[in-house]
Formats: structure tokens, C-alpha cells, sequence
């Protein structure tokens, strides 16, 4: 099935569960075909498809509703490198993985799913603007603002806590 794995890490990011990102998935999947008629042959299919998901995701019961959005920390260990790794180090990578979770929670939807799409899942901004069915130029501001939320985000965490000397 084509894109299956990507389609799959995205509905998982977007429901927070696994149960229901396959749910997503399947669903998308029964909707592509049964509108395969409406591809039109020529144009980008995985922009398509990845549309279909959103959609078949914001008509979920999850949709719009949703809060957040989680990177599965275990799935990214994997593709980690494991050259020179100390326990320390491993420690610092998953607490790095902990803090840019945190930091994407704190993104409205509209955010996170272009900083996934164009980060986590390499879609040419082209690619995002016919998944979401918005103009490049929203691609872009979004992307940007996404990335500057982050970066606040990250930043204000990151910080150490000071204490009032009595």
C-alpha cells in the first residue's frame, strides 16, 4: 500500500493513539478508493492521500478537538545513530525528544500539522498547500510562525528555574 508507514506516523501524531491512528488509516484508505475517480492523473497523489487523512481526521471524533499532538519517542530512538553513545548521552537525546514533544503540544493544530508535514514527513511547501487545501503563502506563514512558536517554546522550557534566596 503506498505511503502506508507515512500515513501511519501522521494519523498517529495527529489522534495520540495508536488504535485510532489505524482506524485513520484504514478509513483513508477505503475513502481513496472508493474516490479514486476524483484523482486526477498528472497532479501529486500524495498530497491527495494526505488530504484525505486530514480530512477523515477532522470529521473524527478526535478532530479539531484535539490538544496535542505526540512524537513517539521510541519509533525516533530507532533512526538515532549509535555511534560513541554513552548513557548520558542517550539521556540528553531523549530529553531533547521530551522538550520538542512538550514544545509541540503548545501549537494550534494549523501549526503543528505543517511543521509535521514539512519537518517529520519532507513535503515541498506545494505539497503541504494541496494536502491542506490552503495557497503556498499560508504554507509559508504558518511554517514560519510554527517555527518561531517552537523556538519560544523550546526556549522558555529549556530555561533553568531560579530560586528566591531568603
Amino acid at each position: 500500500m503506498p505511503l502506508f508507514e507515512r500515513l501511519y506516523n501522521f494519523a498517529c501524531w495527529l489522534t495520540q493513539d495508536r488504535n485510532e491512528a489505524e482506524d485513520l488509516v484504514q478509513e483513508t484508505y477505503a475513502k481513496a478508493l472508493k474516490g479514486f475517480s476524483s484523482f486526477q492523473p498528472g497532479t501529486n497523489f500524495r498530497a491527495w492521500i494526505y488530504r484525505i487523512l486530514r480530512n477523515a481526521f477532522l470529521n473524527s471524533r478526535t478532530g479539531l478537538k484535539s490538544a496535542s499532538v505526540a512524537l513517539d519517542v521510541e519509533d525516533n530512538d530507532a533512526a538515532m545513530p549509535a555511534v560513541n553513545e554513552t548513557p548520558e548521552s542517550i539521556l540528553l537525546q531523549r530529553a531533547d525528544w521530551q522538550l520538542v514533544q512538550q514544545a509541540l503540544e503548545k501549537l494550534p493544530i494549523a501549526h503543528r500539522e505543517v511543521l509535521l508535514l514539512c519537518e517529520v514527513e519532507e513535503m515541498s511547501y506545494q505539497e503541504i498547500a494541496a494536502a491542506l487545501g490552503v495557497p503556498v503563502g499560508t504554507v509559508m506563514s504558518r511554517l514560519s510562525r510554527a517555527r518561531q512558536a517552537l523556538r519560544a517554546a523550546v526556549n522558555t522550557m529549556h530555561q533553568p528555574r531560579t530560586t528566591k534566596k531568603s
